[in-house]
């Protein structure tokens, strides 16, 4: 998903990569929940030593922990610790957001946007999976203070790939911001693929995430059906999985315990993607949808099976595949 300039994966940047592609030496890193953390770990280590990151939660026991690794590393780039997210974006050429919800975006960058911030080109970089219209409202705010520019870039990977170094960053911006933003999300990420202008990205990622919600139960639902008619739960995903129905929760993620050894299911669905991140995304993708005029015929019995779903002693706080649970599955 993206434009010409976009590469889908590999290259390690380097300063002078390109005249185009200025490298950043000042980031301001705000939002170190499990998906930053990882994240701001991975920039500051691949950044060099004349560069400097400032990292700043409101949690000070994950900052004060992230501090401690960083400069234990005793590699990448300088690390300060900032009281605010103004503090934090005040001397930086680039700032990295990662927050949980679209009224945290709209306060951080309230609080970033003030008349005391010295004026220069930053840009800003949005990580959080939000609603597009609330990511344009915040772009043109930035765009308003006279502030730089703003791009929404949410990520697809999880804990894990935030961890590894391996997520894949969905960009929206324009084509010319590109080379600017690439190299960035590349020391955080494997891959950047450009869906369009400022909020395609999450466009993007809530309409794949849309998918996801309901291959997910879908898959619950047969793999539940198919071994109440006796069948054997792996040679039943094995046949789904070589037929029309294969899809990511079927092959990588089923719902079954045994069926996929690293799959949530094993591990009593501890782990992986969260149920209340999934209806989260899944109630953004209905928001979202509804601005733009779209049908969405199976979105509200979706969001209310992984609605109740939650509600369940044995299913809250789990990976989403715990729907199968739910659904009485056999396990």
């Amino acid at each position: 998903m993206r434009a010409v300039a976009a590469r889908l994966g590999g290259f390690v940047p380097r300063r002078g990569f390109a005249s185009s592609a200025r490298r950043l030496d000042s980031y301001g890193f705000v939002g170190l929940g499990q998906m930053g953390y990882q994240m701001a770990k991975n920039l500051q280590s691949k950044l060099k030593p004349s560069d400097k990151v400032t990292i700043f939660d409101i949690n000070a026991e994950a900052v004060e922990g992230l501090e401690a690794e960083m400069k234990a590393a005793s590699n990448g780039a300088a690390v300060e610790v900032a009281a605010s997210a103004f503090d934090a974006s005040k001397d930086a050429d680039t700032v990295i957001t990662v927050l949980p919800e679209p009224q945290h975006v709209q306060g951080v960058y309230k609080s970033m946007l003030t008349s005391s911030l010295p004026k220069r080109d930053r840009v800003f970089i949005d990580c959080s999976t939000i609603d597009p219209s609330t990511s344009r409202q915040v772009a043109k705010s930035v765009a308003d203070a006279g502030q730089g520019t703003f791009v929404d870039a949410p990520m697809s990977g999880g804990v894990v790939g935030a961890t590894a170094g391996t997520l894949t960053f969905m960009l929206g911006a324009e084509a010319s911001t590109v080379a600017r933003v690439e190299p960035a999300l590349l020391l955080m990420g494997r891959k950047v693929l450009h869906c369009g202008g400022q909020g395609a990205g999450l466009s993007a990622k809530l309409a794949n995430n849309y998918l996801l919600a309901l291959n997910n139960i879908a898959t619950a639902e047969a793999m539940n059906l198919g071994m109440r008619w006796g069948l054997d739960a792996k040679t039943l995903a094995g046949v789904i999985n070589v037929s029309t129905g294969r899809c990511w929760p079927s092959e990588t993620n089923n719902p079954v315990k045994g069926v996929v050894e690293t799959a949530p299911a094993g591990r009593d669905y501890r782990g992986g993607f969260g149920i209340s991140l999934m209806k989260k995304d899944l109630r953004l993708a209905m928001v979202a949808a509804r601005e733009a005029g779209a049908r969405m015929a199976l979105a509200d019995a979706a969001l209310g099976v992984y609605e109740e779903a939650e509600k369940r002693d044995e299913c809250r706080g789990r990976d989403f595949s715990v729907v199968y649970r739910y659904l009485g599955g056999k396990e």
